[in-house]
């Protein structure tokens, strides 16, 4: 298990900025990822991406998330597993004529497959669990992506001028823009569903990303 947090904004602040509101985002999910954590930025389009990791796959530095493919085009913050990354990696080492692996992580895996074949063609190869964040440096493109079967858990929506997205919902606290409104509609699909049923959350204007389902900005 790891987690992921970040936010889109329309406002004007600097990388260090969008950085330190990123680490605190994160750092309210700390329990998902206790071995590292890591952020990036670019104040040019307003965007922190962040990330708590939970080694498992490639202990080294080399899995250290938020990861940049090889071209520099993608960043991932990538919570879950790609079961068949291996059976992918040999793929791509045969058309590609060998790769250049920084590591033996899932992510970069992944990462390479989205570079080669373009997020859908990609995740249609890709087995597994997951849920991720990825923006594209070429496209200047947000995609939040969850797994066919849900398991991830992966939360959006607007507050203020910023789009938020993470893990938990209370990773999103610790956004200044952050509201926190209940939605008093919520409350009534609780007391009729014992559960708050996707994509709705208690929080209005917060949602669950449908599982199979990729949301872009």
């Amino acid at each position: 298990m790891c987690g992921i947090a970040g936010f889109l904004t329309k406002k004007h602040i600097n990388n260090n900025q969008i950085k330190e509101i990123t680490k605190l985002m994160c750092n309210e999910i700390v329990h998902r990822g206790p071995n590292s954590s890591g952020e990036w930025s670019n104040d040019d389009y307003g965007i922190g991406i962040g990330h708590r990791r939970l080694s498992i796959i490639d202990l080294s530095e080399s899995g250290h998330q938020p990861m940049l493919s090889h071209s520099g085009r993608f960043i991932i913050s990538f919570n879950g597993e790609i079961y068949n990354y291996k059976s992918l990696k040999i793929k791509l080492d045969k058309q590609l004529n060998k790769t250049n692996w920084k590591g033996n992580s899932d992510t970069e895996v992944l990462l390479q497959m989205i570079e080669q074949y373009g997020l859908i063609k990609a995740l249609d190869q890709v087995t597994g669990m997951f849920a991720f964040s990825l923006w594209d440096n070429k496209e200047k493109r947000l995609s939040l992506v969850r797994d066919r079967m849900g398991e991830k858990p992966l939360y959006y929506g607007w507050q203020g001028k910023s789009f938020l997205f993470a893990s938990e919902l209370k990773a999103m606290r610790n956004h200044p823009e952050w509201v926190g409104e209940v939605n008093r509609n919520s409350i009534t699909l609780f007391l009729r569903h014992n559960c708050i049923p996707t994509p709705h959350t208690i929080f209005k204007d917060i949602y669950k990303l449908v599982p199979g389902k990729i949301l872009t900005i």
